[in-house]
């Protein structure tokens, strides 16, 4: 079977408006079943049923945890593993949607970092992931109005299948997305951030930084031996200059590594000259993490040191803790789960 979600609304199978009814369906009905489509002719949802497939999945598996935030583990049709995260907010709902398999970055923060690289995710998983969040949630597909690509995974290094999958996130016939509701994450990698730039389809930018100086990021990352922080907001720069869209700066404090007020002060001068936003992210710990977080009182004194310099930062306060949230922790090392769905097999698979 094909994946319907590898084609843009106006490729689909059908002829004439077919497609736009299959679309509707698949786009805002959030339906998974051809057969359920009872709009369409017999003859035609058989033949859907029978060559294509909604759903990229074998099984979902939902963790919801007690700020009402829920985590996905989804298994692959191949049987890999991937996780997204569905956060509800008073006037919004945001999911955190994985571009691979694991993740080749190696971060030493990060639970994904431990698991290696699996592969990538094709637009059709990426896209997946959000309609099993909108179908396990009640919703429409186009309820959820914000993506953030921070999960498992460097986008820049899957950039193809992304941009693919956000234009559909942006098709009018498809999910309708602003581009301004989407970001997109990256540890830094120069020639992706170029390529983004040029291709600027709209969304925006959140560099994973972490570090202000490249003795310090060395250690936290292992990518930054080949990319250095000049390297990296070289290409951060041209990105600005060409888009002027102002930039997400994304650094986890962690205990005695990068959380001196130095630090803050490096990065502050770092910064200048782009319209830059600093988030500030407390570590999320996971079972045999290398490093520790920094205490509360240290994170709010390098908040208080950015702002003092004229940086604008927020601290964002870690959700789904308690059913280990963070990217990587259910692949790692899977809890039980508080709610257990099998892929529906009526969904083409």
């Amino acid at each position: 079977m094909k994946p319907i979600l590898e084609l843009f609304p106006e490729e689909f199978p059908g002829e004439g408006y077919r497609k736009a009814q299959i679309a509707h369906w698949v786009f805002a009905r959030g339906v998974l079943d051809f057969a359920e489509m009872t709009d369409l002719p017999k003859g035609l949802r058989e033949a859907l049923v029978r060559e294509w497939r909604v759903s990229e999945f074998q099984l979902v598996e939902a963790y919801p945890s007690k700020d009402g935030s829920v985590k996905y583990l989804f298994t692959l049709l191949d049987g890999k593993k991937t996780e997204a995260v569905y956060m509800p907010y008073q006037n919004r709902k945001t999911v955190c949607l994985s571009s691979m398999v694991g993740c080749p970055a190696g971060c030493t923060f990060c639970a994904t970092g431990a698991l290696g690289f699996g592969r990538n995710l094709t637009a059709a998983e990426i896209l997946s992931q959000l309609l099993a969040i909108a179908h396990h949630q009640g919703l429409s597909p186009r309820e959820i109005r914000n993506v953030v690509l921070m999960g498992m995974g460097e986008p820049l290094l899957n950039l193809t299948n992304v941009l693919k999958a956000i234009r559909v996130m942006l098709h009018p016939k498809a999910l309708a997305m602003s581009p301004r509701r989407i970001t997109l994450s990256t540890v830094g990698i120069p020639r992706g951030i170029l390529r983004l730039a040029e291709e600027d389809v709209g969304v925006r930018l959140a560099l994973s930084l972490h570090a202000p100086d490249d003795e310090t990021r060395r250690k936290i990352i292992p990518t930054a031996h080949r990319y250095p922080i000049a390297e990296i907001m070289a290409a951060v720069r041209r990105y600005y200059e060409r888009t002027k869209r102002r930039v997400t700066f994304e650094y986890t404090l962690l205990k005695g590594l990068n959380d001196h007020l130095w630090q803050a002060r490096l990065l502050a001068k770092l910064l200048k000259g782009i319209s830059a936003h600093v988030n500030l992210i407390p570590f999320n710990p996971w079972e045999n993490a290398p490093v520790e977080g920094t205490p509360k009182a240290g994170i709010l004194a390098f908040a208080e040191e950015l702002r003092r310099l004229g940086v604008p930062t927020s601290i964002r306060w870690s959700r789904g803790r308690d059913v280990g949230a963070a990217c990587g922790q259910l692949a790692l090392k899977a809890p039980k789960a508080l709610t257990f769905t099998p892929l529906l097999e009526d969904a083409g698979q």
